[in-house]
């Protein structure tokens, strides 16, 4: 198994949603960043379920920085957080551990693992270590923010609900991103009753979230296999949930003409921008200088108390199952805030790349 990701940053992610900890390792770590524990347990707060709407599994989300940290500052060393686990409750998988649940990893795991994978909750395939993708995120999204970089997400979609897209982005990531419920419009209440429906009827349901990165220099990224659509679409497929990816105008060039979206250029207060962003603020897989822009679509959570149909992985034979526990109606809300700090580790492990290490302490010169 390989849970390493970055280039000149590199995050490993370790645990399993029923083991005693999760948690991550941040290599390649310039020393001198200021390191706000307060923000990381705001950002932890905001993937923590909430009423009725979300999970029973309420973790504190407690976590310790046991290396790479002196005096509130980086040293330069790898940097190690651990979280705890405390509201475990293995006893629900045990009775199900050989059906595998549908849309879930448990079989996949299975075969690849040789049968000992963790079966408990989806052991590392489980959401829960997610949290540890928030806590390492949360860092580099405050050195971005010192750096005058923004990143903001909001929830485009719930079922047949929509909120507005991003328009007004510095007005409008400053509004989303205090919000526990994170959208623009006025549809919060409409979204939560589509939420609540499903939850009623033992079901879930999907949506999209909307991410944006303003005031990126021109030049992050590489053609080809480090482009930076690549390593964005890379960070949010380790989001479990998140099975489909689109930047600016996405999937809708596909009935346009060339003559409609092409992003023109030209001279504003002496700086280089597009007339458009159809392009979602990149071009050739290097940033244009443009917002970065781009939609992820969450699936339902596979979870659901409704008999479906499986296999009994012991007599391989047809099966049914029916899951208990505590699982979300919809994830959206929660995974909101892990595509904002997997997007902050892209965009620093690229400047990293452009500018140096220290680039995250002393800024572009």
């Amino acid at each position: 198994m390989r849970n390493v990701f970055g280039n000149n940053l590199t995050l490993t992610i370790f645990g399993e949603s029923h083991g005693s900890k999760i948690g991550a390792i941040i290599d390649g770590m310039p020393g001198g960043i200021k390191i706000d524990e307060v923000f990381i347990k705001k950002c932890l707060s905001l993937r923590r379920p909430q009423g009725k709407n979300e999970t029973q599994r309420i973790e504190c989300d407690e976590f310790e920085i046991v290396s790479g940290v002196f005096n509130s500052y980086t040293t330069g060393s790898p940097l190690c957080i651990e979280i705890k686990n405390n509201d475990i409750r293995s006893k629900d998988y045990e009775k199900t551990k050989d059906l595998p649940r549908p849309s879930h990893a448990d079989y996949v795991s299975h075969i690849k693992y040789n049968g000992y994978e963790d079966y408990r909750g989806g052991g590392h395939f489980s959401g829960r270590i997610s949290a540890a993708l928030v806590a390492s995120g949360a860092i580099f999204l405050d050195a971005l923010k010192k750096l005058n970089i923004d990143i903001g997400s909001h929830i485009l979609q719930v079922g047949e609900v929509k909120d507005a897209p991003f328009k007004d982005l510095k007005k409008e990531i400053a509004l989303v991103n205090e919000l526990e419920f994170p959208v623009i419009l006025n549809v919060k209440e409409q979204m939560e009753e589509v939420i609540n429906n499903a939850r009623i009827a033992n079901d879930s349901v999907g949506g999209i979230i909307q991410v944006a990165i303003n005031n990126l220099p021109v030049g992050l990224g590489e053609p080809m296999f480090s482009s930076l659509e690549g390593e964005l679409a890379k960070a949010m497929f380790s989001i479990g949930a998140i099975k489909g990816i689109e930047f600016g105008l996405g999937f809708a060039f596909a009935n346009k003409k060339a003559s409609e979206v092409n992003d023109e250029f030209t001279m504003l207060d002496n700086k280089v921008i597009t007339k458009t962003n159809n392009n979602g603020g990149i071009n050739g897989g290097i940033s244009n200088g443009m917002p970065i822009l781009f939609n992820v679509v969450v699936k339902p959570t596979p979870s659901i108390s409704i008999k479906q149909d499986t296999i009994n992985l012991k007599t391989m034979e047809n099966d049914s199952i029916l899951i208990t526990g505590r699982h979300d109606p919809a994830i959206i809300r929660r995974i909101n805030i892990i595509t904002r700090a997997m997007s902050a580790f892209v965009i620093a492990d690229f400047l990293t790349l452009r500018y140096g290490n220290d680039v995250l302490v002393k800024g572009i010169k």
